[in-house]
């Protein structure tokens, strides 16, 4: 007798899919170096040869604590090594403890287990940990089975666990929670103890020590430590800033880490299906399994229709395995790559089976003017001691300023932020460098089905016996013959499950397409628990996205049992010989009654409806392969009998339209790829604003099949013009992709199926669905949309080219004081030996860099301005001709305003009367103040690159410089300024605005400057090399004469 039917549930949607299971392969990088260019490294899924290449290109000191939050290439190594030993390790002890319990067994003849009761439970927790370490399927089956072991542990297959609180708490008590004990994040203080490493800072250190010990002994301690206590107080600032911000940024990287591990799912309680987090998972629970779900806990299999598992990340093993009662076991973490059924949680929780360049700059000013510093019997040890110290700080501190070392910080300042934010605008960003990636897509591939469309399907269009049922649920129009038909077919066939709760309330449960179809069938007269307990189900052919259609073999009595399938409704019509007509009677299916019925699908398509057909056939029961050889069959899809045709209405997503627009005129073609009809795909894609032309044709829009059957140079040669795909599989969305890719375009995609995997790796940036996405899907993408939603993707899109913007204004921002701060201490350096920016006022300038400048521009919001500009190539440089120019502009003028304040300041500054000591002092602490006040106006200038107003968005200002100036003069070697000096000080800063403004006025050339200089590079070494062969040539002739 064939088995008795089990609920189950498989949320998967038809326009997507999930057949194979496909985890998705991730596209290798070009490692061997053959490229043009050194550094051109792909956005995404680099070897680890050129990520190793570019790490050694940038140029930062102490590189382990800048890197924090990138791939530790040397660590990822080793980690594998590790899981691989861990892998083999769990094997041998797994067959060790098989061993020994198989001779335990041998020897003493153990009969069974002991049932030890547990809280009111027949079993008890070491029993369940035996059952699970050894998969011991022998000790499974003296239990009972999967039906004994539901029962010691109460719960019922069909209903599951009642679900109430108290029931809940004292399971968990009992069994413990579905939780594990977690690595504790790094504590301050090792943030701390990180940020003294730093090298540069290290030195400092020693030279303040140093230099303190002197000071006190020579001047005492009354004066003596104002030098070293400065370079220490400044340091110490430093290392706390970093390290505070370091740690504030560990935090949120921990509770995105927690948001991507509540993954959320269903469980079956009181007969009814809920969704759960994973957390509240308790033993005995039923969890309905489906294409690309994670195995939330160890289990055992219930029911299982062609369900096979990857439990590749457990055993190492890339093979799929197939489950059912003879393999039972399902372990926690592995997916589930095909099928559908039901597992009961048997166990969880803890019990589950799972710089240096920058040196030689300082060097070079050592000693610059060539004076002897040391002279034998002359100059004093301590003197001398105390000249090198002096040096040594300011040698090491123009280090500090020359290496842009705020830039990696500011990245992942910026990187954090935004991630932090794009939580709120429905975004969870799974790999941090995809938020800047995602600024530079040039074309985005969406599904349709709940990105584009509100994912709420209701069936609106009904065809049964050839005639339109109109309205769709009025059964009075059906016979009998095809009405019993129809609910069989929809009852079985089917992933979603109806509950009728207490108050009369239906609740449907299911993909958006089950709950639409359970729903008509419900109007129609259905009783969901009443048309499965009619028949029991033989086989299942789950649906598959390659052909568009699932299956299913139920058996009611006698000698035949019915083929039901559903699926694209040309697909199914094609399959069809026959159909069922008004009187319920077998119709042979003529030519002419095919382009009827294929007519009556293409003006469904054409008024946005999916269209979804119901066909069956009889097929003989002596046929019918035995239990064992049955997981091998393929159900009969040919000699069908039509029996309806439906039209599912899923409208548009308000907003929609608004949001493609601004994808178009932000430059970012968006193109639709869709499982469903064409016509209904070139429909949605007109009511989207993705297609603008009713009449387009191929290639614009194109089924998946012809452009899957083109070779590659033809699929590359048409890529660019698709604009709709329908009919398409997930290989021709990875193929779509590939060819998009060679054209140098930066490519989004959006997937939630299993199969989508293997897209969603090989494009630069992949978005899965937070609420429709499979947890393959969800770990296979960069960033999960959470709401679905395609207005969501464009706010990602705005927030990726946010990023870029801020970290091209720290650039400039930081290159500004780099380069000003560099040319006017090595000028002065080289012409008097004296540097008018000492040690302890650098590193104040370096905190400004460091983190005020990377706080203010970092966290700048993304504005509307961003989406008025064209994307940003794959090559295009990161500093852009317009940087050049207000950079080159305002350093410019700082570094002129400067060195004649340094050189002529004593006469402009009226200081003559003053001794040299007190008019130096104020001279360089007027330097100091008018270059602070500079960086500090500049960085209006620099939160708006291209824009006349760089005031817009101003909320906030820093005015603690002045509180350096006038109340740590001790420290910094300042000395109070009158109120004359600090308005002529901020009148030399102001005309940095009214300079960028006239700055702007300047047109730049489109060629990049690099680019410009190569081509000027390459010109001249062509000519040098045909001067160089010109000669050779005329030497002979020279010789011969």
């Amino acid at each position: 007798m064939p088995p008795s039917p089990a609920p189950y549930v498989r949320q998967r949607d038809e326009e997507s899919g999930g057949g194979g299971g496909g985890s998705g392969r991730r596209a290798s990088g070009d490692g061997d170096g053959s490229s043009g260019d050194r550094f051109d490294i792909p956005p995404k899924n680099a070897s680890v040869e050129r990520l190793r290449r570019w790490r050694q290109a940038v140029l930062v000191l102490n590189a382990s604590r800048r890197f924090r939050y990138t791939l530790d290439l040397k660590k990822e190594e080793e980690k594998e090594r590790i899981r691989s030993k861990i892998r083999a390790h769990a094997q041998v002890i797994r067959a060790a403890f098989l061993f020994k319990a198989a001779g335990e067994r041998a020897i003493s003849g153990i009969p069974a287990l002991p049932k030890l009761p547990s809280g009111g439970f027949g079993i008890g927790e070491e029993q369940l940990t035996k059952i699970t370490r050894d998969h011991d399927f022998s000790s499974l089956q003296e239990y009972g089975g999967v039906k004994g072991l539901s029962d010691l542990l109460n719960t019922n297959l069909d209903r599951g666990i009642s679900g109430d609180d108290a029931e809940i708490l004292h399971r968990r008590n009992i069994f413990g929670a579905n939780t594990y004990p977690r690595k504790k994040g790094r504590s301050f203080w090792v943030f701390l103890w990180e940020a003294c490493q730093d090298l540069t800072l290290v030195i400092l250190m020693v030279a303040a020590v140093l230099s303190l010990v002197l000071g006190i002994k020579t001047e005492g301690i009354k004066e003596g430590w104002y030098d070293g206590g400065s370079i220490a107080f400044a340091v110490i600032l430093v290392i706390v800033v970093t390290a505070i911000s370091d740690y504030r940024q560990s935090l949120q990287f921990q509770n995105l880490n927690e948001e991507k591990r509540n993954i959320q799912l269903e469980v079956i309680r009181s007969g009814r299906r809920i969704k759960v987090s994973i957390f509240d998972l308790v033993v005995g629970d039923v969890v309905p399994l489906k294409i690309g779900d994670q195995v939330p806990a160890d289990g055992v299999v219930i029911t299982g229709h062609s369900l096979a598992i990857d439990e590749s990340s457990m055993t190492g093993e890339s093979k799929i395995v197939h489950k059912d009662q003879k393999a039972p076991f399902l372990m926690s973490g592995c997916k589930v790559a095909d099928g559908y059924g039901d597992m009961l949680v048997r166990l969880n929780g803890v019990a589950t089976l799972i710089g240096i360049v920058g040196l030689t700059v300082a060097a070079a000013v050592l000693n610059p003017d060539g004076s002897v510093q040391f002279i034998k019997g002359q100059t004093g040890t301590k003197t001398a001691i105390n000249g090198a110290i002096k040096i040594l700080t300011v040698a090491v501190t123009i280090v500090v300023v020359a290496v842009p070392e705020g830039l990696p910080l500011a990245v992942t300042l910026t990187l954090a932020y935004s991630m932090h934010k794009m939580m709120a605008d429905k975004a969870l960003v799974r790999r941090l460098s995809a938020c800047e990636t995602m600024g530079s897509a040039t074309t985005i591939c969406s599904d349709k089905t709940g990105t584009l469309t509100l994912n709420q399907m209701t069936v609106v269009e009904a065809y049964v016996g050839g005639r339109k049922i109109d309205p769709p649920d009025n059964a009075e129009l059906l016979s009998s013959t095809a009405s019993s038909l129809l609910i069989e077919g929809i009852a079985q066939n089917t992933t979603g499950s109806v509950f009728v709760l207490e108050t009369g309330v239906v609740d449907v449960t299911g993909s958006p397409t089950e709950k639409a179809i359970l729903s008509w069938g419900i109007e129609l007269g259905m009783i969901f628990d009443d048309a499965r307990s009619k028949s029991s189900i033989v086989h299942v052919f789950p649906f598959n996205s390659d052909k568009k259609r699932g299956g299913v073999a139920v058996y009611q009595g006698g000698d035949d049992i019915h083929v039901h399938w559903k699926g694209a409704a040309e697909i199914v019509l094609a399959s069809c010989t026959s159909w069922l007509d008004a009187d319920g009677f077998k119709q042979p299916l003529t030519s002419d009654k095919f382009s009827e019925f294929k007519k009556t699908i293409e003006d469904m398509a054409a008024a946005s409806l999916r269209c979804i057909a119901f066909a069956y056939r009889l097929y003989e029961l002596e046929r019918v392969p035995n239990e064992e050889q049955r997981d091998s069959w393929q159900l009969p899809e040919d000699d069908l009998i039509l029996l309806a045709i439906v039209g599912i209405k899923d409208p548009c997503r308000p907003g929609v339209k608004a949001a493609v627009d601004l994808c178009t005129r932000a430059g970012i073609k968006v193109r639709m790829v869709t499982g469903d009809n064409l016509r209904t795909a070139k429909a949605i894609a007109l009511e989207c604003g993705i297609l603008t032309d009713a009449n387009a044709q191929e290639p614009v829009i194109i089924e998946g099949k012809t452009f899957r059957t083109k070779t590659d140079a033809e699929r590359d040669a048409i890529a660019e013009k698709i604009t709709v795909m329908g009919r398409s599989s997930p290989s021709d969305k990875l193929l779509l992709v590939q060819a998009l890719r060679k054209r140098d375009h930066v490519v989004a995609v959006t997937g939630d199926g299993t199969n989508d995997a293997p897209a969603l790796h090989e494009a630069d940036i992949g978005l899965s669905m937070g609420i429709q996405g499979t947890e393959v899907a969800k770990e296979s993408s960069d960033i999960i949309i959470l709401d679905d939603n395609f207005a969501s993707v464009v706010k990602v899109v705005r927030w990726g080219r946010s990023v870029y913007a801020n970290i091209q204004k720290f650039i400039q921002f930081q290159l500004t004081v780099n380069v000003a701060a560099l040319i006017i201490n090595v000028v002065a350096a080289v012409a008097s030996g004296n540097v008018p920016l000492n040690a302890v006022q650098l590193l104040w300038v370096n905190l400004i860099m460091d983190t005020l400048g990377a706080l203010a521009l970092a966290t700048e919001p993304p504005t509307d301005h961003l989406m008025d500009r064209t994307p940003v190539g794959r090559r295009e440089p990161l500093i852009t001709n317009i940087m050049w120019r207000n950079l080159i502009f305002q350093a410019l003028y700082q570094v002129t305003v400067l060195l004649v304040l340094n050189f002529g300041g004593r006469s402009i500054l009226h200081l003559k009367n003053d001794t040299q000591a007190h008019a130096d002092k104020v001279k360089n602490t007027f330097i100091f103040n008018t270059f602070v006040l500079c960086q500090i106006f500049n960085e209006f200038n620099a939160r708006k690159p291209d824009e006349w107003n760089v005031f817009s968005g101003v909320t906030t200002n820093r005015l603690f410089m002045v509180l350096i100036i006038e109340f740590l003069g001790k420290f910094t070697s300042t000395v109070r300024l009158n109120w004359k000096l600090w308005l002529v000080s901020i009148a030399i800063a102001i005309i940095s605005w009214p300079l960028a403004f006239v700055g702007k006025l300047l047109p730049v050339p489109k060629m990049p400057f690099g680019e410009y200089f190569d081509r000027c590079f390459n010109y001249c070494g062509k000519r040098d090399d045909q001067q160089q062969q010109a000669g050779s040539v005329a030497l002979p002739q020279v010789n011969g004469s």
